[in-house]
């Protein structure tokens, strides 16, 4: 199946600002979304408490970074998404909360130019399903890794597969149900619809190894429940 452009899923995400902008559900459709986001922004904290810097990569309306400014205020923070309504509405958010500097940048990641050794914590939730061949992973990680200043951390809460096909066929039916119980067949299947359309997810083992290939020193896990995971790597 050909898979969503860049812009058509821009598209979906200009039209959605207002589901992305609830800090206490999170969203629905993704399972633990609370435990996920809590998770790894206290790993963050964890490894960089003293952070100046934070990058979230597909901000959405700006969960990742207020939580993150709930444990460690006033970072400067630099805010990047496809959707300019969803920046609009994450800049409002966090300008609120904090006196760091607060940049917004509209675009694909693959397209932004990353400062070198620069942040101490870079948030990505729910964003990295949406790259392709193996060739865009590889490139991504490299970005980010460069873009860390040493002992910074790359923070990933996504949607995954599994390696093996069986565990992978039992694991999204995990999902399937779940889905179903929290909005019925209709749901379940609209969800299905859209995944298959636009998103292309790895394995978190997938990601655990590329992170070590492109010069991570260590990488965690923090939690995983069916096909989501929240991990990381340490510079």
């Amino acid at each position: 199946m050909k898979k969503s452009t860049v812009n058509e899923i821009k598209k979906r995400f200009d039209n959605d600002v207002e589901r992305f902008a609830n800090l206490e559900t999170g969203q629905v459709a993704t399972m633990d979304a609370q435990i996920s986001l809590e998770l790894l922004t206290s790993a963050s904290k964890a490894i960089k408490p003293k952070a100046v810097n934070v990058l979230d990569i597909g901000c959405g309306a700006g969960n990742y970074t207020l939580k993150m400014l709930s444990k460690i205020p006033n970072l400067n923070s630099v805010l990047i998404d496809l959707s300019q309504n969803m920046l609009d509405k994450a800049q409002e958010r966090v300008l609120a909360t904090t006196t760091g500097k607060v940049e917004t940048i509209q675009g694909d990641i693959r397209d932004i130019e990353l400062p070198r050794n620069h942040f101490d914590i870079i948030l990505a939730g729910a964003v990295l399903h949406h790259l392709r061949e193996d060739s865009d992973w590889e490139f991504v990680f490299q970005k980010l890794y460069n873009s860390l200043s040493p002992g910074g951390c790359l923070m990933i809460s996504d949607l995954l597969v599994q390696d093996h096909e069986g565990v992978n066929q039992m694991v999204w039916e995990r999902y399937a149900d779940y889905l179903t119980q929290h909005g019925g067949q209709e749901y379940q299947q609209k969800v299905f619809d859209y995944i298959e359309i636009e998103d292309t997810p790895r394995s978190m083992t997938y990601q655990l190894e590329l992170m070590k290939k492109v010069g991570f020193s260590s990488v965690e896990i923090l939690h995983k429940n069916a096909c989501f995971g929240t991990f990381g790597g340490i510079k």
